[in-house]
């Protein structure tokens, strides 16, 4: 009960300022996901107003004081355009559009499942922005696109209603960690600034205990006990749908996990204390296979026995080697319960 309050106080929250007298959810057509576990997130559509070219500021800029060395954010880079999405903004707006070096990225984030995916922003051709439809599936976000106004399921990454039923947007490579480690790796990052136009509380999380307690606001399909609901795992996906769940407490210490799924090797980095987790696909060099160790050298996150230097974007820096980038899986960080529930599959790492 005491989650129910918290979010009708979020959603009185989240919609004080929506100017969209016409806001309201497009269900019209068919889905590709069980339509009656569609649900009425309760802002409606654009309620939640997602953020186009936000204004963005240098480490120790104006109009940061909402953000903490411990909050979490979402880091890109391309070239030497290197950006970071605060969490305690996106919690707020859910979806932030916009251009990093030459691409168009939808920052797509879901405060329920505690999600974070990049997207390309262009459809059937055509650069758009995405929105909030206002619409949870399995408790996630499902985003539309302004220019066919299809619905997406976040967690799937794929269209589920609309002219775009069944198609995947192109997938940008994200880091989640914190904004001290973030800044410790990218001095010269810029950071979205709290000036959004938008009048909202962005040092309040608005969601209250969530994301403490095992409560969940809207129903699943798969509970799984295996873990604490809102513990947060780095899931990868394999080509034949395999999935595992790596824990922030493999790496207590700093490590690099070699393993396999669907038959392919997969190399897992991560820091529990810095709070980051990584998957890349390893290359074969002149032949050979590397073996990967973890570093410590700013932005210099992994290396390898060829001398190669690695950053978070699995791309060599320095040694022989330098310009090469690493294949990435399709891997995110999220809330077990929701990892479990997309993939009941799931396997957690032991």
């Amino acid at each position: 009960m005491k989650n129910i309050i918290n979010y009708l106080i979020v959603i009185a929250l989240l919609t004080a300022s929506c100017k969209d007298d016409d806001a309201g959810a497009n269900v019209g057509g068919p889905w590709s996901i069980p339509q009656n576990e569609v649900l009425d997130g309760g802002p409606g559509k654009d309620g939640i107003p997602a953020l186009v070219d936000p204004e963005m500021v240098t480490v120790g800029g104006s109009n940061l004081d909402y953000l903490n060395d411990d909050d979490l954010v979402i880091g890109i880079k391309r070239g030497d355009d290197i950006r970071a999405y605060a969490h305690p903004i996106l919690d707020w707006h859910e979806i932030i559009n916009d251009q990093i070096g030459d691409d168009f990225v939808a920052i797509t984030y879901c405060p329920l499942t505690g999600t974070a995916i990049g997207w390309d922003r262009h459809v059937n051709g055509e650069l758009t922005t995405f929105g909030v439809s206002g619409l949870l599936y399995q408790s996630n976000l499902i985003p539309y696109d302004r220019s066919t106004d299809s619905n997406y399921s976040q967690m799937l990454t794929i269209g589920v209603n609309g002219d775009q039923i069944d198609n995947r947007p192109s997938t940008h490579h994200l880091v989640e960690t914190t904004w001290a480690t973030w800044k410790r790796w990218y001095p010269e990052t810029k950071i979205t600034s709290s000036r959004t136009g938008h009048n909202r509380s962005y040092g309040f999380y608005p969601y209250g205990d969530y994301m403490n307690t095992e409560n969940l606001i809207f129903p699943i399909s798969n509970p799984d006990g295996r873990l604490h609901a809102k513990e947060r795992v780095l899931g990868v996906v394999g080509q034949n749908e395999s999935v595992i769940a790596f824990q922030f407490d493999s790496f207590t210490e700093n490590a690099v996990i070699d393993t396999e799924i669907d038959g392919e090797r997969l190399i897992i980095i991560g820091s529990q204390n810095e709070n980051w987790m990584l998957a890349f696909k390893p290359a074969t060099i002149d032949g050979q296979q590397p073996i990967y160790s973890i570093s410590d050298q700013g932005a210099i996150l992994f290396t390898d026995d060829f001398g190669n230097q690695y950053d978070g974007f699995g791309t060599i820096v320095e040694g022989p080697n330098v310009g090469m980038q690493l294949e990435t899986y399709e891997s995110f960080i999220g809330f077990w319960f929701a990892w479990a529930t997309f993939y009941p599959q799931v396997q957690i790492f032991e």
